[in-house]
């Protein structure tokens, strides 16, 4: 009898094991601009003012050249989005 891989029964816990901690896991542009809903230039604008508190990226090699390659802490830019929803929300209450 020829079994398929489809056929077997699947075995999901119920509760999985998360694979990653936000705190320590780096993103690049791309998944940045996904979560804060702008374009690269608009972030990189809002690196440079110091009263927006967007998080800084972190260099992911020795290299001071321009576009050498950087990333940001997943969590601190989740924190600076769920800060613009509370600022929105305490404006409009």
């Amino acid at each position: 009898m020829n079994t398929s891989v489809t056929e077997l029964p699947r075995k999901t816990p119920s509760n999985p094991p998360s694979l990653f901690d936000a705190t320590s896991t780096l993103i690049r542009m791309r998944e940045v601009e996904g979560i804060v809903g702008m374009k690269r230039s608009t972030i990189y604008k809002l690196m440079q003012r110091t009263d927006c508190g967007f998080p800084l990226p972190v260099k992911l090699s020795n290299s001071n050249a321009r576009g050498a390659p950087v990333a940001w802490v997943l969590s601190e830019v989740q924190a600076w989005a769920r800060g613009r929803i509370e600022a929105r929300d305490q404006v409009a209450a």
